[in-house]
């Protein structure tokens, strides 16, 4: 037997938020390797009885690879169960060179990313009609260096979105670059750990002067996502541009445009 491994996105970390195809796969799998310093547990419950279920943060990419591949041996759907996306700060393209020059057949479903999962949690739009269009995913350099041109401090002055993987103990590097980049010290900073964690989710705002004190006050260390964005906090603003696609004074092919309402309908 030559089995297939799916690479399927966790998601962000509460078992509801997985997509129905990968929890399908989940339920057919008959081995499963998942991330379990970054995936809950909860997620491999949908695993059929008898499958073989790996936890890998112990574990090498090497060991990892070699597991992959000796399951596939043997079962004919093997899942590799990553946090998020897999497409998004994972090893996915390490792990997928072995296995397709040993012949292996492989694909990826997505998840639902934590920078989207965090922006739910605390009921906030990523983009805005004449605020922001333009969401950055990044990171600061840590071991991994940033590649030339994508140092946080460049990315910051585009003044845009910016999603903030991996960095929650760089909070100081992350306020110095935004600082750099001419962001106003009331620059309103979103923090969100574990993003739809069941009881374990914590929802911090702040401002670029005072988001470390308040993180640091929540105890808050690991596992975060920084928002920082023109667009936070505006479900309280006084007015905000009307989005084109649902103004009445705009048309489309699947509607004609018509007067602006003075008023709510009825």
């Amino acid at each position: 037997m030559t089995g297939k491994v799916w690479f399927v996105g966790a998601g962000p970390g509460d078992p509801e938020l997985l997509t129905v195809k990968g929890r399908r796969l989940l339920e057919e799998a008959g081995a499963i390797l998942y991330a379990g310093s970054l995936v809950s547990q909860a997620a491999t419950l949908f695993a059929p009885p008898g499958c073989e279920i790996r936890d890998s943060k112990d574990m090498t990419l090497e060991e990892m690879t070699f597991w992959l591949l000796d399951q596939c041996a043997r079962h004919a759907t093997v899942v590799r169960l990553q946090t998020g996306d897999p497409g998004l700060y994972g090893a996915l393209v390490e792990m997928t060179r072995p296995l397709s020059a040993a012949g292996i057949d492989w694909a990826v479903v997505p998840g639902v990313s934590s920078a989207f999962a965090s922006a739910a949690a605390a009921g906030e739009t990523l983009t805005l009609p004449e605020v922001t269009q333009t969401v950055i995913l990044t990171r600061v350099a840590g071991r991994t260096p940033m590649p030339p041109g994508e140092e946080l401090e460049a990315l910051a002055a585009h003044r845009t979105t910016l999603c903030i993987f991996l960095s929650i103990t760089m909070l100081h590097e992350v306020q110095r670059a935004l600082r750099a980049a001419g962001w106003a010290e009331d620059a309103p900073i979103l923090v969100v750990q574990k993003a739809s964690w069941p009881g374990e989710e914590k929802v911090v705002r702040g401002t670029l002067a005072d988001i470390k004190k308040r993180c640091q006050a929540e105890k808050i260390a690991s596992q975060a996502m920084i928002i920082a964005s023109p667009a936070l906090g505006a479900a309280d603003w006084p007015t905000l541009a009307r989005s084109k696609l649902y103004d009445p004074a705009f048309g489309h092919r699947f509607r004609k445009a018509s007067a602006i309402p003075t008023e709510n309908p009825a």
